[in-house]
């Protein structure tokens, strides 16, 4: 068990240094445009990700030529401007430092790793028996939980909250991830 979560571990860390650097490499070319996106919008993103690789694991095929791990990528990182927008909610600025914004990925991307290792030794990596297919589904449930949280205006009776929701996401990209580079 141990040797198995330190190559999770090392797993995990290199598909999110994948992530970020991919992150910071649109910072350099966008800027934080992102922060005119609402939470929704948001989802919504990651939603058409997610659906483009259930059509693709469902077809069978695909016709444009970006492949399943970058949707991955994707959702990890629109999960982490997620969690960045709802920590950011009070702030005004439309433009964020890059220093700042890799502070902020850093933090959320190491609160989800915490979450993962957590899970994990509940679990007993049980994620490494998954189908990739199953992992996609668990990330489009989770984006359907979040619309019903959005259109509810964030309240919940008993539910987690939408970070929550987009913490799961990202380390279900992640182990997605991980399975496609193995």
């Amino acid at each position: 068990m141990i040797v198995s979560a330190n190559r999770t571990s090392l797993q995990y860390d290199s598909a999110i240094k994948v992530c970020k650097d991919i992150f910071i490499k649109k910072m350099h070319d966008y800027g934080s445009a992102w922060r005119v996106l609402r939470t929704s919008s948001i989802t919504d993103q990651i939603f058409i990700k997610a659906q483009r690789i259930r059509n693709i694991e469902e077809k069978g095929m695909q016709k444009v030529e970006e492949n399943i791990k970058s949707e991955y990528i994707g959702i990890v990182n629109y999960s982490v401007i997620g969690l960045m927008q709802l920590g950011l909610m009070d702030d005004a600025r439309m433009e964020i430092p890059a220093d700042e914004i890799s502070r902020l990925f850093d933090k959320y991307s190491g609160e989800a790793k915490k979450l993962m290792e957590d899970k994990n030794h509940d679990y007993g990596e049980a994620w490494r028996d998954m189908r990739i297919s199953s992992l996609t589904d668990l990330i489009l449930m989770k984006l359907l939980r979040i619309k019903q949280i959005e259109d509810n205006k964030g309240e919940t009776i008993i539910s987690e909250g939408i970070d929550a929701n987009y913490f799961d996401m990202i380390n279900y990209a992640i182990f997605a991830v991980i399975r496609l580079e193995e």
